[in-house]
């Protein structure tokens, strides 16, 4: 039997439904054009490349220019919604904590809190994405990232409220470290607070491109994550990037140059699950997603698109997948999101697995 095939068989045969907990993030993402001529009241040539856009504004140097910005889509952002959206899809019930509006939830994130039970911390942050056919420019403005703290989860979401959900949780997924600053404080608080008494669960942790955060940060992060798996099975999401540079903060010896293969990436994987004492570590380059456990090792050829990717992985290792089904479901999740911009439900993704195999 086919790995596809076999994945397939999981999602099919097992009936449980997870519950999920995720957090902390929330982005209002405004998707826009750059106007190089306006015709009329409603229509205008935007500017095609990010180049020309840089060489506009470069030729205002030592004068001034006005630009306009045109808003074709406003949406929910952010690794933690995104990745709720797509675990409810898969049929999980899921919980999110994080910035989707408070004391109101922002019409944005409306339609996700129809789905999944939302304990808000604070303002979302604001994301303007600038799309040009040769790349994209991310202007954001994140003051509020500071709000997602203990003291706000305290006095926000209420003690009460957040020890039942993540007492209920099956899994819980705590990513977007990079974008948060209180996020290692606040790990460590739920460490203190909540670990001890909880039923054994999953954890999923990503880090989400640390590069602009310090070594030390970086290390400490790692090794608060390292501390979860004494009492749940801690599980490291990581890109081909961050992983090179998580083994170098862990002074791992990594693989020569950027590009990792299957062989590579499974013994870089292994190298920082062992070294961390955690359950698994999973990496995803865009061409392959490898992972390591304890007792496996395990490379799939397939699209990875981020939290996608991730809550598929997850997803299947909670309903007992063996670490290669789980990697098959996880780039399923994600091909099927690149194939129809649909996150897809338990059903689709079966059958989408099975029409791999043939």
């Amino acid at each position: 039997m086919s790995i596809a095939n076999s994945a397939a068989n999981v999602l099919r045969q097992s009936r449980d439904i997870p519950s999920a907990l995720a957090g902390f993030d929330g982005f209002i993402d405004t998707i826009c054009d750059v106007v190089e001529k306006r015709h009329d009241a409603r229509s205008y040539t935007r500017i095609a490349t990010l180049k020309s856009y840089g060489e506009r504004i470069a030729a205002a140097a030592g004068k001034s220019t006005n630009i306009e910005v045109v808003p074709t889509l406003v949406k929910l952002g952010g690794n933690g919604p995104i990745m709720a959206n797509a675990l409810g899809a898969l049929g999980a019930r899921v919980s999110y904590c994080g910035m989707t509006g408070y004391p109101n939830t922002h019409p944005v994130f409306e339609e996700f809190g129809a789905r999944a039970t939302l304990l808000p911390l604070c303002e979302p942050a604001l994301t303007d994405a600038y799309e040009f056919d040769d790349g994209k420019l991310i202007v954001g403005k994140h003051a509020t990232v500071a709000d997602v703290s203990y003291q706000n989860l305290v006095s926000h979401v209420g003690l009460e409220a957040w020890n039942e959900s993540w007492q209920n949780a099956d899994f819980v997924a705590m990513v977007n470290w990079t974008m948060l600053p209180f996020m290692t404080t606040l790990w460590q608080k739920i460490l203190e607070t909540q670990t001890p008494n909880a039923p054994r669960k999953t954890l999923f942790f990503d880090l989400a491109d640390p590069e602009k955060r310090s070594r030390d940060d970086i290390l400490e992060a790692l090794e608060t994550i390292s501390q979860f798996q004494k009492y749940h099975d801690a599980l490291l999401g990581l890109n081909e990037k961050e992983a090179i540079q998580v083994g170098d903060v862990l002074n791992l010896p990594t693989p020569p140059g950027e590009v990792l293969t299957h062989e590579s990436a499974q013994e870089l994987a292994d190298a920082i699950r062992a070294r961390l004492e955690i359950s698994v570590v999973v990496i995803h380059p865009t061409r392959f997603a490898a992972a390591a456990s304890a007792t496996q090792t395990a490379a799939v050829e397939g699209p990875w698109t981020g939290d996608h990717f991730s809550a598929g992985f997850s997803f299947g290792h909670v309903l007992g997948a063996d670490l290669e089904e789980a990697l098959q479901i996880g780039v399923g999740t994600s091909g099927f999101y690149v194939r129809t911009a649909k996150s897809p439900s338990r059903e689709e993704l079966a059958g989408f697995l099975e029409e791999l195999a043939v």
